[in-house]
């Protein structure tokens, strides 16, 4: 793998994914972050095994490939490129290293194979609509904070999103509560949402939901399933699992 990209992209990006990287784990991969870099394209995938960020932006690829670095490691060294350099970046397999140049600075990271790598997104998401990033938000603050931390009550640790009547209409509810508190909100149906199953996003997922969907104005294509759901925020995917307590 060889390729050449613009640092803020690669830093913008990196910020994205990094994000569901755990500091400390048992298993070495999922400190990792997943590069592919294919058709001037460079991705980006990493997870925790509860949820899975996804991106990709434009670069200069010479010749394909993939592998897998240390994520937190990865972006502490692109944060301290210099602005608006070019940053190269290329595998050297027969050393099982990834080399990151620009200008004068050149860094070398240990690999692990990408076959390893984990995917949480894969299965077939059964319900598909398109809500604002504007609505997204509303709903997620407006109920966020009643959302229980306490782990023995785990089917109180998300939002439970839905469909309901509302009056004589169908709606999509929001709701939260943990326990002594209930936050409710609900929003006109989006087109797609008819019949989807009632599923419980769990608290980490919603922080990192909000947290991608300040930063877009975009609107969020939503695909839900009985065991996951998925966000297309702009470039970036984010897939988790759900809480089992519908």
């Amino acid at each position: 793998m060889r390729l050449v990209i613009e640092r803020g992209e690669l830093l913008r990006a990196l910020g994205h994914v990094t994000s569901v990287v755990e500091r400390r784990t048992t298993i070495p991969i999922l400190s990792n972050v997943l590069l592919k870099a294919k058709d001037n394209k460079l991705s980006f995938k990493a997870t925790d095994l509860e949820r899975e960020v996804v991106e990709a932006v434009g670069a200069d690829v010479g010749q394909p490939g993939a592998v897998t670095v240390p994520a937190h490691i990865l972006h502490d060294i692109v944060r301290k490129l210099p602005d608006g350099s070019e940053v190269e970046i290329k595998t050297d397999p027969e050393k099982e290293r990834l080399t990151i140049a620009a200008g004068q600075a050149r860094f070398a990271l240990q690999t692990l194979s990408p076959e390893d790598f984990p995917d949480v997104s894969a299965g077939e998401l059964t319900h598909t609509f398109d809500i604002s990033a504007a609505d997204l938000k509303r709903l997620i603050e407006k109920t966020r904070f009643a959302i229980s931390t306490e782990e023995t009550r785990y089917y109180l640790n998300g939002i439970y999103l839905h469909t309901a009547k509302s009056g004589n209409a169908e709606a999509l509810r929001a709701v939260a509560t943990d326990g002594h508190r209930l936050a409710q909100v609900e929003l006109s149906l989006p087109k797609g949402a008819a019949g989807m199953p009632g599923v419980i996003v769990p608290r980490k997922t919603v922080h990192e939901l909000h947290r991608l969907i300040e930063a877009s104005g975009d609107n969020v294509s939503v695909g839900v399933s009985q065991s996951k759901i998925r966000f297309q925020i702009g470039t970036v995917t984010l897939t988790s699992k759900l809480i089992d307590g519908t």
